[in-house]
């Protein structure tokens, strides 16, 4: 099994929505339905939209395994709107988006792959702070796993009137 990661476009829009979708398909059936709901993202307009906005704004890339593409994630230069109580980051950051993989592909190292790639294109960048934000509901396996791949947790938040349970994390790089 080979990992390669390139960039990515908007021709890659169909598949990383279809990534999102497997992602959900993944957690619903682990009963972890409080990241991301219980429908295909590909069907909600606001998902559809912010993965196109992310793409204009910053570098989407994708990790392929054998050709066949495994995961996807965005880098830009802040966060999303939906942070904007957070404190800012006082320098010059980069931000990851949509880290997501199709869910056949897990336990093969892709979305660790994507991670070491994003560190190393924002150092890259001559930028030394990498940020990411994510669920920190349910079994806080999601926040273990940006831990194991280097992030420290900065600060706790919750979004939208169902209190969506959020860590924002960082990476010196």
């Amino acid at each position: 099994m080979e990992i390669t990661i390139r960039d990515g476009g908007p021709d890659d829009i169909p598949a990383i929505l279809g990534m999102l979708d497997s992602c959900v398909e993944w957690l619903v059936s682990q009963g972890r339905t409080g990241q991301w709901g219980t429908k295909p993202l590909s069907q909600n307009p606001k998902t559809v939209e912010s993965v196109r906005r992310y793409m204009a704004e910053g570098s989407v890339y994708m990790a392929e395994v054998d050709g066949v593409p495994a995961a996807t994630v965005t880098l830009t230069d802040s966060p999303g709107a939906y942070l904007s109580d957070l404190a800012p980051a006082g320098e010059p950051e980069r931000y990851i988006h949509w880290l997501a993989s199709d869910r056949r592909f897990k336990g093969h190292g892709v979305g660790s792959a994507l991670l070491a790639h994003a560190a190393e294109e924002t150092r890259r960048a001559g930028v030394s702070l990498l940020r990411v934000d994510c669920y920190a509901g349910d079994d806080g396996k999601l926040v273990r796993y940006y831990e194991a791949n280097g992030f420290t947790p900065v600060q706790s938040f919750t979004v939208g009137e169902n209190d969506w349970p959020g860590r924002l994390l960082a990476r010196r790089v």
